[in-house]
């Protein structure tokens, strides 16, 4: 994969993560209407902390997405190596175990293509889109999955010493 469909993947992603959340918001439409509460429309979009701490948060993130993408690395080596339904239990389980501190982005498009569509939409009441925090999600997995890369290929050299 080069340089240019490596970007053009991304730009894909985003995109794709940006107009899920438009058609979420109208099929939803009604209710964001009625939603008192403005961080509430906000979180049906992005993730956002339990408690704001730039640290902590970061490392969250890098957390999370290192398992997520060392585990692909090195039981299946892609997401289809692994299983499609190996990979979907896999992030379940990286929800359930971390997504409290962060609601674990994993992916800076998960977060960033929603927000953007967040802060473009005619929402009712929607407040603001928390772009001071913004930069967490999308931070924190790129430096979590680049740390899994990095390691990845380590292991084959480290497995047999263990084993051994």
């Amino acid at each position: 994969m080069d340089f240019a469909s490596t970007l053009t993947y991304f730009g894909a992603e985003l995109l794709g993560a940006f107009l899920g959340a438009v058609v979420c918001w109208l099929a939803y439409k009604q209710h964001f209407d009625e939603e008192p509460l403005a961080a509430n429309r906000l979180g049906t979009f992005s993730t956002g902390p339990a408690i704001r701490s730039t640290p902590w948060n970061l490392i969250t993130e890098i957390i999370g997405t290192f398992v997520l993408v060392f585990v692909i690395l090195t039981f299946g080596g892609t997401p289809s190596g692994l299983g499609p339904l190996a990979v979907a239990l896999l992030v379940v389980g990286i929800g359930v175990s971390l997504g409290g501190p962060t609601g674990y982005a994993i992916n800076p498009a998960r977060d960033l293509g929603p927000r953007i569509a967040h802060a473009l939409l005619p929402i009712k009441g929607k407040g603001s889109s928390d772009w001071a925090y913004s930069w967490i999600p999308v931070v924190g997995p790129l430096a979590g999955g680049a740390l899994a890369g990095l390691v990845a290929l380590w292991v084959p050299d480290i497995m047999p010493a263990i084993a051994g």
